[in-house]
Formats: structure tokens, sequence, C-alpha cells
């Protein structure tokens, strides 16, 4: 290990890396910043929203709706992060210290990490329900509990390492160029395991397609066939289409080109995107809300009373308005008869 540079300034790291410092607002910073700015606002808004509406429906206090309230709570960190992102970027970066340039990449690994780990968690508490055809309100607390505590456990981890460990200060020839003072192996690590994590999100919605479709044509065999089962195959189709196609779009970009930075592949322009697809993945954090809450009846009718100011309180209904196909964020719930006789449902 040779030399140390911890008390260099931002711009002999960028010269290093070959990423160019601005010094002054080009057309590009202050399209990237309005850009940022308006995705920023939008999904503190939005997942602001969701958190209001599982903290006031108490139909909403079930353990799988914990983890719903996680991944919106980690979606708001990542718009605050982006937000302290756009308010230190451009012409500003110069000015940054080691350390507060660390920790405005920090603020935005540990949020992104947060969220991503989320996904997985509740993927695999869904699974968990479907095969054990569970009502979420039976799901154990205490594992939920414990998943979130993982998830801010792995996303706080990956995001400190950077600044104490996995930098490039002590060795200038493993900088990356798109963070000039992060390692280039910490982004290969980061990007392959994003990678990781969809390729199981993929197994865990493709198992619960396969054994939800399965016992939808055992039913079929012995009940007189009803549009209704295939209505619930194809909902559950749309369901995973876009659950895993949202995950894809917005993330798969800036995995790239975090991968081939990662790998040193020195004839990819990857500093020519990056920017945009960081700001692709931010939107992942508005996507999501769309996709796991807002897809959900029961939330929307919970956003009107909010955003109306009529009542936060759950009125009475009657139970049969929540009959066996009311769809669930980003899910599909689906009695599943055994013997003559319906077991509870189970949201996908």
């Amino acid at each position: 290990m040779g030399q140390c540079y911890y008390n260099e300034t931002i711009g002999f790291f960028y010269n290093n890396s070959g990423k160019e410092l601005s010094l002054h607002w080009r057309p590009k910073d202050v399209l990237v910043v309005a850009l940022g700015l308006t995705v920023s606002v939008l999904v503190l808004l939005t997942n602001l929203l969701v958190i209001a509406a599982i903290a006031s429906n108490r139909r909403f206090h079930q353990p799988i709706y914990y983890l719903l309230g996680n991944l919106a709570a980690a979606d708001l960190f990542a718009g605050m992060a982006y937000l302290f992102l756009m308010f230190h970027t451009g012409p500003r970066t110069a000015r940054l210290s080691v350390k507060g340039w660390f920790l405005r990449q920090g603020l935005l690994d540990t949020s992104l990490t947060a969220s991503v780990a989320t996904l997985l968690a509740i993927a695999v508490e869904r699974h968990r329900s479907v095969m054990a055809v569970q009502l979420h309100s039976r799901l154990p607390r205490g594992r939920v509990v414990a998943l979130i505590v993982g998830v801010w456990a792995a996303a706080l981890g990956l995001g400190l390492l950077p600044a104490h460990f996995w930098h490039c200060l002590c060795d200038l020839d493993r900088c990356s160029r798109m963070v000039p003072l992060f390692s280039r192996s910490y982004l290969a690590v980061w990007a392959l395991s994003s990678l990781l994590v969809f390729l199981l999100m993929l197994a865990v919605y493709i198992r619960i397609f396969f054994y939800v479709r399965r016992r939808v044509e055992r039913m079929a065999e012995h009940v007189s066939c009803h549009p209704r089962y295939r209505e619930t195959t194809l909902s559950l189709v749309k369901t995973v289409v876009i659950i895993l196609g949202a995950f894809v779009v917005c993330w798969t970009p800036g995995q790239v080109v975090l991968l081939l930075d990662g790998l040193d592949c020195k004839s990819c322009n990857v500093l020519a995107v990056e920017k945009y697809f960081l700001l692709l993945a931010e939107a992942n954090s508005l996507v999501n809300a769309v996709v796991y809450s807002c897809r959900d009846a029961e939330m929307r009718r919970t956003f009107r009373r909010l955003l109306c100011c009529v009542c936060l309180r759950w009125p009475n209904h009657k139970p049969a308005r929540y009959a066996s196909s009311a769809r669930m964020g980003a899910s599909t719930r689906i009695m599943l008869p055994e013997n003559g006789h319906p077991l509870t449902d189970s949201t996908l």
C-alpha cells in the first residue's frame, strides 16, 4: 500500500480518475438538477403519503404492511439523499471536503441498498404467505421486525464501508471513474449484489406463479369452469410482470454501467450516461409506491381521505366488500379452496 491522500481536494481525485469536475453551471448540470429535484420532491410526497396511510388505517397495522412501510421509509430516505445530492452537485462538488463527499455518497448508497433489500424481503414474505396459506395478520411479527433490522444493518454496512475501508485514497490506481473516491471492486460487488437480488426475486415470483397456477387448475377440475379462475391467472401474470419489469427498467442500466466501471472497461464511456442512469434508479423509489401501494384499492381510498382531509379513522365496512379478489399492493388475493372449503386468502 502506498501513500494515502486523505487531505487532498476533491478535484485531485476527479483529475486522477479522468472525470470532469465542472467549475460553472453547464446546461447538462442544470438539466440533471432540474430533473433530480422534480423526482426527489415526487418521491418524498408519495412515500410520505404511503407512510401516513399505513399509520392512519388500522387495517394496515399488519406485519406485511410493516414491510411496505419500511419500503416507503427507505424510498423516503432515498428521496432525501438524492435531494441532498442535488444541492451538492455540479460546481458545488469541488467545494466539498473528502468527508463531505463520502457523506453525500454514503447517504445515497445506504438508502438505495435499503430499498432494494426491502423489495427482496417483501418477495420472501409473500412466498412464505402463499406457501403457508396465511393471512397477513398471522405472519410472525418478530420475523418481520428481524427482516427490517437485517435490511437496515446490510444497508448501513454497505453505505459505510467505502468511507472507512473500501475506498481508493491509498491506492489511486484502483479508483473508479464514476465515483472517483471509491474502489472499483466496491462498484463491481454492489452491481453484482443487485443482480443477485433480482435473480432471487425472479425465482421467488416464478415459484409463486406456478404454485398458484397449479392450484387454480386443480380447482377447475372439480369446480365448473368460472371466468374468475382465468382472471386470477392473468392478474397474477400482470402482477409479476409489473414487479420485475419495474425493477429491471429502473435498475438494470445503472447496474450495467457500475459493473463496467468496476471491471475497468477502458473503452466504455460510462461517464456520458451515469447521471441519467442514477436518476432512473432514484425514480424506482417513486415507482415502488405505485407498484406496491397505489394498486391497492384500500390504499387508494385511504389516500383520498388523507388528501381530502376528511377523517383519518377507518370507518366500519361490511366484510362482503372485501371478498376474494380484492387487490393488495402489487398483489392478487386468491381464495384457494380445499376439500370444498375456502382457505384464507394469500397475497402475492
